[in-house]
């Protein structure tokens, strides 16, 4: 049996959407007939494509499904393996439970693989979008062990902390960008429409103005008459910096460029630094060995350098080196991190000390963002200040040489 995704009319005309199991596409439609539905499209929903009126929104996009809907989805499926239910059943539990039709249709996608004999890891790896590697090989490694409710349950807790800490680093981060924003917005309105209504009773008289005020002038102008080629070249630039960030090259040392900047880079290592952490302990945990561990940990991580770093560390444990001082040599990773890695590595608990550092890993980011919102804060506060105070001596400096002018 295989999930579809259905759009059929009621006896009422209205558009009804949902997700049905059956072993074919003239299966699904059957039943629907029997339900006194109409059905207009039946998509297997690993097959399914965007369709073109909007009354016919695609169930899969997978772009669409956040990874806090993951993080719940693995969390209920953990707590019901845990309290004996069997795989299948609980999928298709999971499945209704879950809010979003295009997730549950994905659900039940992976439960008809799953029934076919497949093991669970192979039919969630037939969505990588949603379930990367990471979660594909750690599940993997749960079925081997038969500790598949405990690697579940690791999932969920690090999908949740993961999730947290981007938005405890993106909360923090609002305020200041508001302020930015607000700043920009005040500084160009004041300047394309205040700056030439007042200074416009100095324009008749032909006399020098202050040099700030000629500037003033300049830019009011400028933004005025080049207004929207200067938005054309801001967002000519963002995509072509985007465009550029795909060629691995300037990729990798754009990333090598933020991890040299000051304040920046620490905050960039330290979430880098927990990420590769928490899944490289989640793995070894679950039972996978080391090396496959560190290899997969390592390809989570998101700057190029940090993640070469990694491979080579890699490569070095494949050679019969330590772990420690192969990640010891790359210089990327924190000394305590590295300290508590070292510990487990010699003590037999490497799994636990991974879990550690994370922990203090994500701790540490969470306080230096903190600080530095509220370092940034208030310098944002200070230039918009600046700016405006600057725009009104501009303004007011001819006033106070009237006298002068006139003469």
């Amino acid at each position: 049996m295989g999930a579809f995704n259905f759009t059929a009319l009621d006896g009422q005309g209205k558009n009804r959407t949902g997700v049905l199991e059956g072993d074919t596409a003239r299966h699904v439609r059957s039943r629907l007939r029997e339900r006194g539905l109409t059905p207009l499209d039946v998509t297997a929903v690993q097959d399914q494509k965007p369709r073109r009126h909007a009354e016919k929104r695609p169930f899969k996009l997978e772009s669409r499904i956040r990874s806090a809907d993951i993080a719940l989805v693995t969390r209920q499926l953990a707590t019901l393996v845990r309290s004996g239910s069997p795989l299948e059943e609980a999928l298709a539990v999971v499945s209704r439970q879950t809010s979003r039709a295009n997730l549950s249709g994905i659900v039940l996608s992976v439960r008809s693989r799953v029934m076919e004999g497949n093991p669970l890891a192979s039919a969630l790896g037939g969505f990588p979008k949603l379930f990367d590697s990471l979660f594909c090989q750690t599940i993997a490694a749960g079925e081997q062990s038969g500790r598949l409710d405990l690697v579940l349950e690791r999932l969920a807790d690090h999908l949740e902390k993961s999730q947290k800490l981007k938005q405890k680093v993106t909360l923090a981060m609002i305020y200041p960008a508001i302020v930015l924003i607000f700043s920009i917005l005040v500084t160009t309105a004041l300047l394309a429409y205040v700056v030439p209504e007042v200074v416009q009773v100095f324009a008749d008289m032909k006399q020098t103005l202050p040099l700030l005020t000629r500037i003033m002038i300049a830019l009011s102008d400028t933004i005025r008459d080049f207004g929207w080629l200067i938005v054309l070249a801001i967002v000519g630039l963002f995509f072509g910096m985007r465009a550029l960030l795909r060629i691995d090259l300037i990729r990798w040392r754009w990333d090598r460029t933020k991890l040299r900047l000051p304040l920046i880079s620490r905050v960039i290592r330290g979430m880098e630094t927990a990420r590769f952490v928490r899944t490289f302990g989640i793995l070894v945990s679950s039972g996978a060995p080391v090396l496959d561990g560190l290899e997969t940990a390592g390809k989570v991580l998101g700057n190029l350098p940090m993640r070469q770093a990694v491979e080579e560390a890699a490569q070095e444990v494949r050679e019969g080196g330590a772990l420690y001082p192969a990640l010891d040599r790359q210089g990327l990773f924190s000394p305590m991190v590295l300290h508590l890695i070292a510990s487990g590595e010699a003590g037999g608990d490497l799994a636990g000390m991974l879990d550690r550092a994370a922990e203090a890993q994500e701790q540490e980011v969470e306080a230096l963002v903190t600080t530095l919102a509220g370092v940034v804060e208030p310098l944002l506060i200070l230039m918009m200040g600046g700016l405006v105070l600057t725009i009104v001596m501009a303004i007011l400096m001819p006033i106070f040489d009237l006298n002068q002018l006139i003469l």
